[in-house]
């Protein structure tokens, strides 16, 4: 990962910024799909509860992927905030 400085440096070009937007909105569909996924996975077993020994491990994987990916848009959304000031 490249540090802040140059990030914000590369944030000033516009087609850099919109290719950050672009790559937020990617993640956020991937989201989606997780989410969609995860449900599916979670109704075909009827297990709900992350705290259940049965719990699928497709379905446990799925959700730290998604949360690995909200986290990842949170940070790319502070950045795009934090050059613009």
């Amino acid at each position: 990962m490249q540090p802040t400085a140059s990030l914000k440096t590369l944030l000033n070009d516009p087609r850099a910024t919109m290719k950050l937007h672009a790559l937020i909105a990617d993640l956020r569909r991937r989201v989606q799909v997780l989410d969609f996924d995860l449900y599916e996975q979670e109704k075909r077993t009827g297990i709900f509860s992350v705290s259940d020994a049965a719990y699928p491990i497709l379905a446990r994987d799925q959700r730290a992927r998604r949360n690995n990916l909200l986290v990842t848009i949170t940070m790319l959304q502070r950045q795009l905030v934090e050059a613009a000031v």
